[in-house]
C-alpha cells in the first residue's frame, strides 16, 4: 500500500535526484577553493573562510529566487538564462557593496 507522505506520491523522484547529484559533483567540486569542507548535494554547505589577510572582516550575504524570471522563460521556451541570470543579481548585490563573493545561495 502506498503512503501518502513517500516523496515519489508527491512528484519527486528521490533516485533521480541522487543520480543527478552522482553525475554533477565532479563539475561541482572544480568551482570550490579550500574553505568549502562539505560535499555536493547536501542541504546545507560548509564553508571556513580565512579572514587572515583582513583587518575587520564583514560578511555580507545576499539570497534571490528566480521569481517571474521563471515566468518569463517559459513564455519565451528558454531555459538555458535563468540560472546565471540568479547568480548575477545576487554577485551584484554584494558588489555594489564592495564585497567579494565567497559562496552562493539560492531558494
Amino acid at each position: 500500500m502506498a503512503c501518502p507522505n513517500h516523496a515519489w506520491t508527491r512528484g519527486v523522484d528521490v533516485d533521480l535526484g541522487n543520480l543527478v547529484k552522482r553525475r554533477i559533483q565532479s563539475r561541482v567540486r572544480t568551482t570550490h577553493g579550500p574553505e568549502v569542507l562539505g560535499k555536493v548535494g547536501g542541504f546545507g554547505g560548509i564553508f571556513a573562510p580565512n579572514f587572515s589577510g583582513m583587518r575587520e572582516p564583514v560578511l555580507v550575504a545576499s539570497v534571490d529566487g528566480v521569481g517571474t524570471k521563471l515566468k518569463v522563460a517559459f513564455a519565451m521556451d528558454r531555459h538555458d538564462t535563468v540560472g546565471a541570470d540568479l547568480v548575477n543579481h545576487c554577485v551584484n548585490d554584494i558588489a555594489v557593496l564592495g564585497a567579494r563573493p565567497l559562496f552562493f545561495l539560492d531558494y
